[in-house]
């Protein structure tokens, strides 16, 4: 049997679990690089029977499945992973199941950017290390008011952490109730014009969809205030990259935190990485050393339960 560790960046997956019982049926290989070119993509998987990947790095489209007739089983991290075709997959015999997910990074990392926004910590970091002192005025999180774009799992957690900030917390989405918000504490905005407007701060929270994607616009940065800053830890396509570039340039508002892009890792070329007042952190949202023992450490579980016949959380289209 042949197993494939795929897009492990830092090469840490053989680090965060035990995978001596998966190697006693078969040969590891590790790949700490994304292949983009469809061609080199399946030459490379075509002789493995399981694939471990990570969520959403390396698309596994049905042409590619197809491409692989050795392939028998995909473990992914997360629960989902939107960058499977899992119809395909199940139509060609192909067992595709995933892990769990803690929940506690992206928030985190959110506040990270957040409160390093605020308080402009890289330039005032750069400032000290060249000789400098303060060259900034911060602004305050107590006070200050957090507009969450999604409130489910993970919109939730953000609410609860800005609260513990003395921040006022208001939240919108297409099938966000106010029912939902009532129970977290939180004031429902019936219209992201209207959170957009109130927000000092607003932040990220959905999945892509085809209702997501470009959510965020050259309309949508006009109705934010100058001072303020948006947060990205979600998905790279809801934010228009070129109208986020053109907002921030133009003062029509004072920056932003991106975790996540169009397309990872961000090409060395992308104007993203020339854009004075964004503060880019490369997809670091659940890269935490909990949640890659969670991740890695039942991925092994999976493949070895697999191997002998026993459940496993199976994804359904």
């Amino acid at each position: 049997m042949r197993i494939a560790i795929l897009d492990d960046y830092q090469n840490l997956a053989l680090k965060s679990a035990d995978w001596s019982e998966v190697a006693s049926h078969g040969e590891i290989t590790v790949f700490d690089d994304t292949i983009t070119n469809p061609d080199t993509l399946r030459t490379r998987l075509e002789p493995f029977d399981v694939l471990c990947v990570m969520r959403e790095r390396t698309p596994i489209a049905g042409d590619l499945l197809r491409a692989l007739p050795n392939l028998k089983l995909i473990v992914t991290t997360g629960k989902r992973n939107d960058a499977i075709d899992i119809a395909t997959a199940k139509d060609l015999g192909i067992v595709v199941c995933g892990t769990k997910s803690p929940s506690t990074a992206t928030p985190e990392l959110t506040f990270t950017l957040m409160l390093a926004l605020a308080r402009n910590v890289v330039a005032e970091n750069a400032s000290i290390r060249t000789g400098g002192w303060q060259i900034g005025l911060g602004q305050d999180l107590a006070g200050s008011t957090l507009g969450i774009i999604g409130l489910g799992r993970l919109g939730a957690k953000v609410a609860k952490i800005a609260q513990a900030f003395d921040m006022k917390v208001c939240a919108w989405s297409a099938n966000l109730s106010e029912d939902r918000c009532a129970e977290l504490g939180v004031e429902y905005k019936p219209s992201l014009h209207a959170l957009l407007g109130a927000s000092d701060f607003v932040t990220i929270h959905q999945r892509l969809s085809d209702r997501t994607q470009g959510l965020i616009g050259e309309a949508e940065f006009k109705q934010m205030k100058p001072s303020a800053f948006l947060i990205n830890t979600s998905r790279g396509p809801i934010v228009d990259d070129v109208a986020l570039i053109e907002a921030v340039n133009a003062g029509e508002i004072a920056g932003a935190g991106i975790d996540v892009y169009d397309r990872e890792p961000l090409p060395t070329s992308h104007p993203l990485r020339r854009c004075d007042g964004l503060l880019l952190t490369p997809h670091l949202g659940y890269v935490t050393r909990k949640t890659w023992d969670v991740f890695y450490g039942q991925t092994v579980e999976a493949v070895l339960a697999w191997i002998n016949g026993k459940p496993i959380r199976v994804i359904e289209p």
